[in-house]
């Protein structure tokens, strides 16, 4: 796994920490590197969960990315939301 740097992941709850393995394993068998690129810092919408350290942003693959969006969604389940970004794919634990 790799942090975008400046990204801190330390402040993750639980349940969205117990998801990073899950997307690492995915990427990997595309061929790619988890590279987190935000957690609770930058700019996001209000009532994001980013602020509520429930979420993370993973570098967007160059190739295969709607795929691979897909594979996330099936491997996370229902607790999890898996959105496909124009420069990057957002994970949050939003079990509601």
């Amino acid at each position: 796994m790799l942090l975008k740097a400046g990204v801190d992941i330390s402040r993750l709850k639980r349940e969205i920490r117990r998801s990073l393995p899950i997307a690492a394993a995915v990427l990997s068998s595309f061929g790619e590197e988890l590279t987190i690129t935000e957690t609770y810092g930058g700019v996001h919408g209000e009532g994001s969960l980013h602020y509520s350290d429930d979420a993370y942003d993973l570098r967007r693959p160059l190739e295969q990315a709607i795929i691979i969006v897909s594979q996330l969604r099936a491997a996370m389940g229902t607790a999890f939301d898996v959105v496909l970004e124009s420069n990057h794919i957002h994970v949050e634990y939003d079990p509601d």
